[in-house]
C-alpha cells in the first residue's frame, strides 16, 4: 500500500513539471522583426524661372556701316561679319506661365572689313572695326512648356565703332571713331535642362544712328556714318 502511494506520489511531481515546462514552452514568443525604415519619397523638383543668372555667349555677328557725304550725296556702304562672345547677368520673375527680367550681355567682336570707295570727293579705302558691343535690355516672355521660354526683349546698346578713310596713296584721311549709344531689339527661346541650368538661343539687331566728322582730305567735307550689328548667339546660363 506505501509502496503503491509513494508510486502515485512520484507520477505526480513528474506530471506537474512536465506541465510547467510544456507551459513554459508555450508562454515563450520570439521578439516581433525590427520594423523596416522607408525613407520618404523624394519632392520633385519644381521648376522655377525666378531668380538671379550669369552665363557666356557665342555666336556670329553682321555689321553695316553706310557713309555718305552731306554735300554732294555720296555714299558707300562697308559690311563685315565675324564672332562674337562674352558674358551676361541678369534677373527673372515668374508670374504663372509669364517671365519678365532684365539682362546685361557685353561682347567682344572681330567684326572688321575694308572697302574701296569712289563715290565721295576723294577716292581711297575705309577699313571700318566694330570691337565690342553691350547691351542693357528689359525681356518678357510665355512658358510654352515649364522648362521652355520663348522671349522678346529690348532696350538700349553701345559699341566702339572705328570707320578709317584712307587716300588712293594709302595715307590716312580721317577716322571716325567713338563709343557709340543706339537701341536693340532681340527674340529668343531658353531650356531649363537641369535646375539651375538653362541653355539658349536668340538674334539682336542693334541700331547705332548717325555719326559726323569733318575731313580736310575732301576739302573740309562733311561725312556723315550710320551704323548697325546684327548677331545670333547661343548661350548657358546658371540660375542662383
Amino acid at each position: 500500500m506505501r509502496k503503491c502511494a509513494l508510486t502515485l506520489f512520484a507520477a505526480a511531481i513528474v506530471g506537474l513539471t512536465g506541465s510547467q515546462v510544456s507551459a513554459a514552452d508555450l508562454g515563450w514568443r520570439a521578439p516581433p522583426p525590427a520594423p523596416i525604415y522607408a525613407p520618404p519619397a523624394p519632392i520633385p523638383y519644381l521648376l522655377t524661372w525666378t531668380g538671379c543668372y550669369v552665363g557666356g555667349n557665342i555666336g556670329g555677328a553682321w555689321a553695316n556701316v553706310d557713309v555718305s557725304n552731306v554735300a554732294s550725296g555720296g555714299t558707300f556702304s562697308a559690311s563685315n561679319s565675324g564672332l562674337a562672345g562674352g558674358g551676361q547677368i541678369g534677373c527673372d520673375y515668374q508670374a504663372n506661365a509669364w517671365v519678365v527680367g532684365f539682362r546685361d550681355m557685353l561682347d567682344a567682336t572681330s567684326l572688321s572689313n575694308n572697302t574701296t570707295f569712289s563715290t565721295l570727293p576723294f577716292s581711297g579705302t575705309a577699313d571700318s572695326r566694330s570691337n565690342w558691343f553691350n547691351t542693357l535690355t528689359a525681356r518678357g516672355g510665355y512658358l510654352v512648356a515649364p522648362n521652355v521660354l520663348l522671349y522678346g526683349q529690348g532696350g538700349a546698346a553701345w559699341t566702339n565703332t572705328n570707320v578709317t578713310f584712307f587716300s588712293g596713296s594709302g595715307a590716312q584721311a580721317g577716322e571716325l571713331s567713338n563709343n557709340t549709344t543706339g537701341w536693340t531689339v532681340g527674340t529668343g527661346a531658353e531650356w531649363m535642362f537641369a535646375p539651375h541650368w538653362s541653355v539658349f538661343a536668340e538674334y539682336n539687331f542693334m541700331d547705332f544712328g548717325t555719326q559726323s566728322a569733318t575731313f580736310t582730305a575732301c576739302g573740309s567735307c562733311v561725312l556723315n556714318a550710320k551704323a548697325n550689328i546684327q548677331d545670333l548667339l547661343a548661350g548657358v546660363n546658371y540660375k542662383f
